[in-house]
């Protein structure tokens, strides 16, 4: 892979017209097919589960009961100033509204509070029902604005009205602004990191041609295909974080070489060699956890998976064949300025030939011993032409004869990078000590978790200023919680003598359930002898006590048989939410194995050890148990949620799990081969373990610092969505990344090899014969690729 990639970027570097002109198209003719076969206004944001109780009574529904069938939106009518709803005037003022919204697009059916008796106790407030006959997906774009605006005549001194239902659940949610919130931020942390604007703008246009490519391209496919606004987010989420890491690890790797005199054709190239393979390698994990997602049989995570896999997909094509053209077309100008900080830096970490940190004390010089020199003579370390490391082992001083080495001879490279390995050398110093606080501190954070409640969000969770809050909050209030979420109880009374009689022996039996509120009058059609029930629970849609109830319900199903003769399947938006969580809870745990076990498989091959992807593993299920701790605490306990805009606290989403484990294993896999790979590299040129591991960081710390920051930055400006679902995943990849990348991979991963030392890269011998070399580190690309020692560097000349 590695020579492959190698030739790619030298390809795209010369061809770099014909390589930009190609993305340029690709881009374009994805916004064509977007406005010719695709729009926002077709997102698909309804759930189900092709073959489950609820779903299959709701296709039945379709034919038996279409004014059931679809979606439904709550009418709240509140009396104030002391007013009942069932004053003459206000009566009148109601009536009148329910009539205007007979005539609202696409209304099949509106059910008047005084027929339903849906009447608080108090007089002071009625709700009436709008049936649609097709499901929230399928509601023309203005079509729930219509019967705000057609109910608004009632909205009067005396009288509030308020819009709600399960029609205005799972609205497409607007991230515009967090695109640009998160963009900003990734651009200064890439210019604090590279200490240029012009070099920090590369990965963040790069990543901006993917992300544009992927999404108006799932885009244009929602003419055709089910795509979730969630999904759409998701994939912009993650190919905005994935495409501007993945170009920053390779234009460091650029940078780097350019520092060290070597041609920028070769240097691109060598860069998508190396650190292009880490990405591929990165980028395909995570590709493939978000594809078998598929395997769950839920639709609309079947289209979350497959629009982050594309996203990324897209962000590793572009990071190795647009991002070499775009090096092309900068030339040297990416070459830090001599005597500069970043010069400095960049020569300071890769000038040697040797373990900096090891054993020998040996000088910070290059691999021949000679003098390491800017392009212009000039000292590395302060413009000067003073000698940087002598042959006889000198201390490396600045102008001001400071000494760069710590007391004991151990030397320091850059600024920056310091800082990593002196984080590094704290966390080896005592590696039992440093473990035993990493898996404490993760466990406590992790605690809450044992008790995680799944629900699918609904409008107890939107912003509480919405009209769908209010309404959804005045009917808990004043009818009861289970008013939110009723059941439907479909009856087939065919087989029954009398049908009629059967149908009402159903409810009756229902009726004398637990948690049972109140049993609607069954509804019938002669011609199908099926009849409908409206059962309301005495809980909220979302409390346990509700899913128990529709357990209780179809585990009566064999009495119910035969004592009426009639089958009986339970849906409604609740049900359909309990089978979803369902679904997901059996799923997870498998999933889970799948996903360990190909990092265990995927580490072994690139690393060829046993310690190192068992490590690995059991840091990646550390930071997935705290992650998921930190998300109950703050969405369902309420710790801190003010500051995120978590106003009510609710049950986390049931589809968040299993999303977190795909997408986190992948960024994982990324931190991973970044770091120890560099590790690695040390350990085998040394043979010094503590030193490879101090190497480490003084290679990667600072790239992997910056990759983190920008990816959890990127998640975190997603936080100001309104979709609930949204804003729980946003915080959970955003902590997830934190958690990983600081906690496991840069203080749990170093204290293990340090712990371990040799033994955290031995390989049985018979083991080693038998796995194949993927060479992630690119050393097969040999010595013609090698940094040379010394070239001068000249204006750029490049196009």
């Amino acid at each position: 892979m590695p020579a492959f990639l190698h030739r790619l970027g030298r390809l795209a570097f010369r061809r770099r017209r014909r390589m930009l002109a190609l993305w340029s198209a690709l881009v374009a003719a994805a916004v064509v097919c977007m406005t010719a076969f695709g729009g926002t206004g077709k997102l698909d944001n309804t759930f189900s589960i092709p073959g489950s109780e609820s779903q299959r009574a709701l296709d039945r529904m379709k034919t038996d009961f279409p004014t059931f069938s679809g979606t439904s939106a709550q009418i709240v009518f509140t009396a104030t100033d002391g007013q009942k709803v069932t004053d003459p005037a206000d009566s009148a003022r109601i009536r009148a509204a329910l009539d205007a919204a007979g005539s609202a697009p696409q209304v099949a059916k509106v059910v008047s509070p005084f027929d339903a008796h849906t009447i608080s106790a108090d007089g002071t407030t009625a709700v009436a029902q709008v049936r649609y006959e097709v499901p929230q997906s399928a509601l023309e774009p203005n079509a729930l604005d219509e019967l705000k605006s057609a109910v608004a005549g009632a909205n009067q001194q005396g009288m509030r009205v308020d819009v709600g239902g399960s029609a205005f659940g799972n609205a497409p949610s607007q991230s515009h602004r967090s695109d640009i919130i998160g963009v900003g931020v990734a651009l200064v942390i890439l210019t604090l990191t590279f200490g240029s604007l012009p070099t920090a703008g590369i990965p963040v246009v790069t990543a901006l041609f993917g992300v544009a490519t992927a999404i108006f391209g799932a885009l244009s496919l929602t003419g055709t295909v089910s795509i979730s606004s969630t999904a759409q987010s998701l994939a912009l989420m993650i190919g905005l974080a994935v495409g501007i890491d993945y170009a920053l690890f390779i234009v460091s790797c650029h940078r780097f070489h350019l520092a060290h005199g070597m041609e920028p054709e070769e240097s691109a190239a060598l860069a998508v060699g190396t650190a292009g393979s880490a990405v591929v390698f990165a980028g395909l994990t995570v590709v493939i956890a978000m594809t078998g997602l598929t395997v769950v049989g839920i639709p609309y995570l079947t289209a979350m998976g497959l629009a982050a896999a594309g996203a990324v997909l897209i962000a590793v094509l572009v990071a190795t064949t647009l991002l070499p053209a775009v090096l092309g077309f900068a030339g040297t100008r990416l070459t830090p300025g001599p005597g500069s900080r970043a010069m400095r830096r960049e020569q300071a970490v890769g000038g040697a030939g040797e373990d900096a940190a090891g054993a020998t004390g040996a000088s910070f010089a290059s691999a021949t011993g000679e003098n390491v020199l800017s392009g212009t003579s000039d000292n590395v370390a302060g413009g000067t032409g003073e000698i940087v490391a002598s042959r006889t082992g000198e201390n490396v001083a600045s102008r001001t004869s400071e000494n760069v080495m710590s007391r004991t001879g151990e030397h320091v490279a850059g600024t920056a990078a310091n800082a990593a390995e002196r984080w590094f050398r704290l966390v080896t110093r005592r590696p039992l000590l440093t473990l035993v606080a990493v898996v404490a501190s993760l466990g406590a954070l992790a605690w809450p978790a044992h008790d995680m409640r799944l629900a699918l969000p609904d409008n107890g969770t939107a912003p509480s200023s919405s009209s769908q809050r209010i309404a959804f909050d005045r009917v808990g209030e004043k009818l009861g919680p289970g008013f939110n979420g009723p059941l439907l109880v479909l009856a087939d009374t065919s087989h029954s003598s009398d049908p009629t009689t059967a149908a009402q022996r159903v409810a009756a039996t229902i009726g004398a359930l637990p948690d049972v509120a109140t049993v609607g009058k069954p509804v019938a059609n002669p011609a199908t002898h099926t009849a409908l029930i409206q059962v309301i629970p005495d809980s909220a849609p979302s409390d346990p006590a509700t899913k128990t109830l529709v357990n209780s319900i179809r585990d009566d199903r064999a009495a119910i048989l035969r004592d009426t003769g009639a089958t009986v399947q339970v849906t409604g938006s609740t049900a359909v939410s309990v089978d979803v969580a369902a679904k997901l809870n059996s799923a997870l745990i498998p999933f889970a194995a799948v996903v360990i076990g190909l990092s265990l498989l995927l580490l072994l091959l690139v690393f060829r050890s046993l310690v190192v992807p068992l490590k690995a593993a059991a840091g990646f299920l550390l930071s997935i148990a705290a992650t998921l701790g930190a998300v109950i605490g703050v969405f369902q306990l309420g710790h801190l949620g003010s500051l995120i805009g978590v106003d009510t606290t609710g049950p986390v989403s049931s589809f968040l799990p299993i999303i977190l484990l795909a997408v986190l294993f992948g960024l994982a896999m990324d931190y991973e081969v970044f770091l120890v790979s560099r590790m690695r590299e040390a350990y085998l040129r040394t043979g010094t373990p503590l030193g490879a591991v101090h190497s480490g960081a003084r290679h990667s710390g600072r790239v992997v610092t910056a990759a983190a920051l920008i990816m959890t930055s990127v998640f975190a400006a997603f936080l100001t969505s309104d979709s609930t679902m949204l804003k729980q995943i946003a915080f959970a990849l955003a902590a997830g990344v934190l958690l990983d990348a600081f906690v496991i991979r840069m203080t749990f991963v170093p204290a293990v090899l340090a712990l371990t030392r040799h033994a955290a890269w031995w390989l049985p011998k018979w083991l080693e014969r038998r796995l194949p070399d993927l060479d992630i580190e690119g050393d097969r690309l040999g010595p013609a690729h090698a940094v040379p020692e010394s070239v001068p560097l000249t204006p750029s000349t490049a196009d």
